[in-house]
């Protein structure tokens, strides 16, 4: 019986070690605050990463397909019956991480006899009026970061994930030197464009003091747009209906895609 516990903290190390491994290769996805909303972005070559929630709410995620999308299904759920039975302003991204998908995700983590979800989820809720817009981080285990404004911590306009943590940490590094958050819809592209190359460049490496350089970020981002297409998203504040998400077309990424 005394041993049982130990057992019990074994299993949940391997399980732990066992989903970071699946998840390290994962596409990096970075969301920015711009002038008229928020931008999300990531490249891919198949699968959809990138989606649509509820009126102010989007989310980017990465990992099995399978579980992305039941967790996908679950928020939409959540968030749909919230506004059906008080209203549509009553949905807060923040209600949905703390109270529905981080207890699923640490339940379903912690049962070490059934299966976990092989997934990182990336949140972004358009601020309403003078509200800041909200950044949240969900794990496999449900553990939540957001993007400050409490605890004293500084209040930052992005939000990020990637596959390992020395990516996430060097990309979330590179964003706090740049300005964007006044900047247009262009200056935010190029922006998580780089995030994305700065992410997937760390993505093998041990965490490290000094970010890539920028002809090496230049050289790499022009080598994977040869192979990746772009994904993105937007949340606009401008939109004239409710639904604010919209995805951007070939017209707006061809610029961009074209750098190689």
């Amino acid at each position: 019986m005394i041993e049982e516990p130990y057992r019990w903290v074994e299993a949940i190390s391997n399980r732990r070690e066992y989903i970071e491994h699946q998840l390290a290769t994962g596409s990096p996805i970075a969301a920015l605050t711009y002038n008229d909303g928020i931008l999300f972005l990531t490249l891919s070559r198949e699968r959809q990463k990138i989606f649509e929630i509820y009126d102010r709410i989007a989310m980017g995620v990465i990992g099995h397909p399978g579980d992305i999308e039941r967790l996908r299904m679950a928020a939409i759920e959540v968030a749909s019956t919230e506004g059906f039975t008080r209203s549509t302003s009553d949905v807060s991204l923040r209600r949905l991480a703390t109270y529905s998908l981080s207890p699923a995700l640490k339940t379903a983590f912690e049962q070490v006899y059934g299966a976990p979800y092989l997934a990182r989820m990336l949140f972004a809720e358009l601020g309403r009026k003078n509200e800041r817009n909200l950044f949240i981080r969900i794990d496999y285990d449900g553990s939540i970061h957001t993007n400050g404004g409490s605890h004293l911590r500084t209040f930052e306009d992005f939000g990020v994930i990637s596959g390992t943590t020395a990516s996430t940490n060097a990309m979330e590094k590179f964003l706090r030197t740049h300005n964007f958050a006044d900047g247009d819809l262009a200056n935010a592209l190029s922006v998580a464009l780089d995030t994305w190359t700065v992410g997937n460049l760390t993505l093998g490496e041990e965490p490290r003091e000094e970010l890539p350089a920028p002809d090496q970020i230049a050289k790499h981002r022009a080598e994977q747009l040869a192979n990746f297409v772009i994904e993105a998203a937007v949340l606009e504040q401008s939109a004239r209906l409710p639904i604010t998400y919209r995805v951007l077309g070939n017209a707006e990424l061809e610029p961009f895609q074209r750098q190689n």
